[in-house]
């Protein structure tokens, strides 16, 4: 009998249900019990939704981020919170945020909830970068050689009390904790001393042996351990450090399912298979043609589970296909063999059944995490007890997947045959950025440490009911458009103040930096429900990029003009560059991601085009995404990056010398790409590097970037407020590196998840920064 299991469920739920309830209690307008209240509630439903697997995951559901979880579970905080005395949610808040609810001053300095507090700032909040090659943001772990971890098991255990009380404790499905191994822990963190994290692992390792023995205790049979660095290169030092932590492990009362995930196994293979664990996972979307090698290398009484289903994206599974080379597998391993998605669900939405507006021909070809699950039962049914037990539903997966290969929808002869002129001429500047740079300097006449902001501001209430009242047909196209005019005109007026150097329009038509501009490209449909968590409270809802891309139309000109109208300071056109608008879509699957890409990079030029003809002196094309693609071996980077890098240079260089392009990145690792950032040769870069303490900047010790960059220096996923001297230190460090004529100074994203009142001061504070770094440099 193949067994089901799933490695992880969305848990911000259908309507985002835990995004608000976060935002409410940070603001302080709902208490801590009524926070987890909704946190309950949500578990609760998530488990009656795979109430038909075998074996439910727990543990997966996080109030911020799984790895912050872990750090918690493994006493493992930054010195600088563990002071604050007051709940642990709270402490937990400040790490992934850098303070909890406004009454974190009163909790500091002993005043009275609501009292002002001026010399106030909260702590700084952990580093956030992306999960592996995902959109997902993680906390990332802090190391020194003096770490210490401490067991507090209390989320874990409180969690699997909860699931065993599910439908009044009558749920027939067993019950499997989820778990960060103890190798991807390290790894994924950073060691901000530059000791060696991995000496850490023996007294690591005793932690999570306490961690079993506390699950066994509770009942606990298996428990999933999420290992995905073994999709990664190790060296030889941390293929030992898995065979000696799960040697001491082995004697644990808890059998493990040892989980891998988002690619092959590789040269890791061998290692997985003689680890003394009870059973592992292989992502068979990406490494089907491991499992025959696996098998062969793995004892004859461990479980195989196969992630069959593709966590990732959202197209339906061909459950045809899938049967066909999984029913000897079934008739070879029995109970041995476990179905399951890829990888967690976290990364798909979760219902399509709330999807009523979506095109329904496009509709039949997708499956969301809850449909995904369904996929999976349909299979576990035809292998267990024959394909004519569910030849009905089979039925209509074969002519949903014939309905999308046949569309005439998805294949443009015109993009095709656009897409054969490419050259590489298109992806070429008319000067080297020397000769660009004098041009620029006297057309556009900025100050030394020239201040500018991302792009976005804050997205108010008032700008979200206008979009929700013109969608909904309250409000006419005219109303619309003067409603957004009205705070373009905000915006502008508010950075005149300020006196920042270069303006932005701040963004209020974009409901989204991707989706905005797939809502205005052929080729695009999308969700009204269709949410993925990010980070934290933060959702995007990726638009379904199914069939060949074109632009019928200028997308931001008629933005952009009109702010430019209001001021006579430069006025930046904003863009999201091809790499980025790909990454963050879900893609179609039928043909390479970089032809795709292409697509994207053509649409883009012409509208980089467009704005250069109506006037607009800089245009920045943000890729934030770039670092996000790249894959997890490195023997597969430079094709990536050829690619990717190819599509940006085709999108961005059709203009003159004297128009100055910008791009933008963020909360990714970008010290090892940094060769590659630079053939980009954008104008200017702005980076994030405030939540790593300018820790980017070590890549020009030995690399001399050759343009301008804007090392952000405002951590905007944050609501402390900057002061100019931490500013003022941040750019002096990057001084340091890159000649202060070609550095820039700026906040390090966007600011639409942010509020007036917190942006205000901080930007009013850079300005001062920027000040004040010109008299420095002049004195």
């Amino acid at each position: 009998m193949a067994i089901t299991h799933n490695l992880g469920f969305p848990r911000i739920g259908a309507q985002r249900e835990l995004k608000f309830a976060l935002e409410r209690y940070w603001r302080g307008e709902c208490s801590r019990d009524e926070l987890q209240a909704v946190g309950s509630t949500l578990r609760q439903r998530h488990w009656q939704q795979q109430a038909d697997l075998d074996w439910l995951p727990v543990g997966d559901f996080s109030f911020y981020d799984q790895v912050l979880d872990m750090s918690f579970t493994l006493g493992h905080l930054p010195q600088r919170v563990q002071g604050y005395q007051g709940d642990v949610l709270d402490n937990y808040f400040r790490v992934a945020r850098g303070r909890s609810v406004h009454t974190d001053h009163a909790v500091q300095h002993g005043e009275q909830a609501g009292a002002h507090c001026a010399g106030c700032h909260g702590v700084a909040a952990g580093e956030m970068t992306k999960w592996f090659d995902t959109n997902y943001h993680y906390i990332v772990p802090e190391f020194t050689a003096d770490s210490r971890f401490k067991l507090d098991a209390s989320r874990l255990l409180t969690q699997i009390a909860e699931a065993r009380q599910v439908n009044g404790g009558r749920l027939s499905t067993q019950i499997k904790p989820v778990i960060i191994g103890p190798l991807t822990y390290l790894a994924i963190g950073k060691a901000k001393d530059g000791s060696d994290k991995l000496a850490l692992l023996p007294q690591l390792v005793n932690v999570y042996a306490e961690l079993l023995a506390a699950l066994a205790a509770a009942g606990i049979d298996w428990v999933q351990m999420d290992e995905p660095i073994l999709v990664t290169d190790l060296d030889g030092r941390w293929q030992q450090g898995f065979e000696q932590a799960y040697q001491q492990l082995a004697d644990s009362r808890v059998r493990l399912l040892l989980t891998t995930y988002f690619g092959p196994l590789q040269d890791n293979l061998s290692l997985l298979a003689r680890l003394p664990v009870a059973g592992v996972h292989l992502d068979a979307v990406n490494a089907r043609d491991e499992i025959a090698p696996l098998l062969a290398q793995l004892p004859a009484d461990r479980v195989l589970s196969l992630g069959v289903i593709n966590g990732r994206n959202i197209w339906k599974s061909d459950l045809c296909a899938l049967l066909e080379w999984l029913t000897p597998l079934a008739a070879q391993l029995g109970d041995r063999l476990w179905l399951a998605p890829s990888c967690s669900l976290l990364h798909v939405p979760v219902d399509l059944e709330s999807e009523q507006q979506l095109d329904r021909e496009i509709r039949n070809w997708l499956a969301f995490a809850r449909q995904k699950l369904d996929e999976l039962t349909l299979l576990a049914r035809a292998l267990n007890d024959g394909r004519a037990s569910v030849a009905e539903a089979l039925t209509a997966n074969a002519a949903a997947l014939a309905s999308r290969r046949q569309s005439t929808r998805v294949h443009k002869p015109a993009v095709q045959a656009e897409l054969a002129t490419l050259s590489p001429a298109l992806g070429q500047r008319q000067s080297p950025y020397a000769v660009r740079a004098a041009k620029q300097a006297l057309r556009l006449d900025l100050p030394l440490y020239p201040t500018t902001t991302i792009g976005s501001f804050p997205q108010t209430a008032q700008i979200r009911a206008a979009r929700n009242d013109y969608r909904a047909g309250r409000l006419d196209a005219a109303g619309y458009q003067a409603a957004m005019q009205a705070e373009i005109a905000r915006s502008v007026r508010e950075q005149e103040a300020l006196g920042l150097d270069v303006l932005v329009h701040g963004e209020a038509e974009r409901n989204d930096m991707v989706e905005y501009f797939g809502e205005q490209l052929d080729g695009y449909v999308f969700s009204q429900f269709g949410w993925v968590q990010s980070y934290g409270s933060r959702c995007v809802k990726p638009p379904i990029l199914f069939g060949d891309i074109q632009r019928p139309q200028p997308m931001t000109v008629s933005w952009t003009r009109y702010a430019q109208s209001l001021t006579n300071k430069p006025m930046k056109g904003m863009l999201t560059g091809p790499v980025t608008i790909l990454n963050w879509s879900f893609v179609r699957d039928d043909q390479p991601r970089a032809v795709s890409c292409q697509q994207l990079a053509l649409a883009i030029r012409q509208e980089v085009q467009d704005l250069e003809r109506a006037g607009v002196s800089i245009i920045q094309i943000d890729e934030a995404a770039l670092r996000e693609g790249l894959p997890l071996r490195r023997a597969q980077w430079d094709e990536y990056l050829a690619w990717a890098i190819d599509c940006y240079r085709i999108s961005a260089n059709g203009v003159d010398d004297e128009t100055q392009i910008h791009t933008h990145m963020c909360y990714s690792e970008f010290n090892d790409i940094i060769a590659a950032i630079a053939q980009m040769d954008a104008d200017v870069i702005t980076i994030e590097t405030s939540r790593s303490d300018m820790e980017l900047l070590d890549a020009f010790d030995d690399f001399n970037y050759p343009n301008e960059i804007g090392p952000g220096v405002y951590d905007i996923h944050s609501p402390n407020i900057p002061t100019e001297a931490h500013m003022v230190q941040l750019m002096q460090k990057a001084a340091e590196r890159i000649p202060p004529q070609r550095l820039w100074v700026n906040p390090d994203c966007g600011l639409k998840t942010r509020q007036w009142a917190e942006v205000l001061p901080a930007l009013r504070n850079m300005v001062a920064a920027a000040r004040t770094l010109r008299a420095s440099t002049a004195a």
